[in-house]
């Protein structure tokens, strides 16, 4: 749990920063970048054991993380990330990123969902979906469908922390579960 809240601070810090040298506009570029060092840090378990490896010199990663997202990335941010490093957060900077994605979505109103759905849904339905998870939520709503075939019908989605359970796995225990505490009339 203390990484969690270390990684919002520094996620909220990331945030000052973008919206007092930009606002919004800053704030989403810093995204996007968090998002790719993030994706980077999640396929290349490599780049991961490099910077968690206390042996290797603090100086070592800075140059190597200068050198991988220096043009690519804007300056600032760039500059936030060896702060972390220089800070030996470095192992953190997933979880900063995904701490950052989440502020950032309240910032502009933005909900993500993830739904686990029992087959691939088509572009109509993933529409459908989003637009009547948007009229109950009041936001705007980016949902993210994962195939699982071990539902078999409905949906699990997952807003925060709180679970909407659709699935008829869940529906068939529910009626199971009244039948079992249903009172049977005398006599039968």
């Amino acid at each position: 749990m203390r990484s969690e809240v270390i990684a919002r601070n520094y996620a909220d810090t990331l945030l000052t920063l973008a919206q007092r040298n930009g606002g919004a506009a800053t704030a989403v570029e810093f995204q996007a970048a968090a998002d790719g060092l993030a994706a980077l840090l999640n396929t290349e378990p490599r780049i991961r054991a490099f910077l968690s490896t206390p042996a290797i010199s603090i100086d070592a990663k800075k140059a190597a993380l200068r050198g991988a997202l220096q043009g690519r990335v804007p300056e600032l941010f760039l500059r936030f990330v060896l702060v972390v490093v220089d800070k030996r957060r470095d192992a953190l900077l997933r979880d900063i990123a995904v701490a950052y994605a989440e502020r950032v979505d309240e910032m502009m109103g933005r909900l993500r969902v993830s739904i686990d759905i029992s087959h691939a849904p088509d572009a109509a339905l993933q529409e459908e979906i989003r637009q009547s998870l948007q009229a109950r939520f009041g936001r705007e709503v980016i949902p993210t469908f994962t195939v699982d075939p071990e539902l078999l019908g409905g949906m699990v989605m997952r807003v925060g922390d709180e679970i909407l359970d659709g699935s008829v796995r869940s529906q068939a225990a529910g009626l199971r579960r009244r039948l079992m505490e249903a009172r049977m009339p005398a006599g039968i």
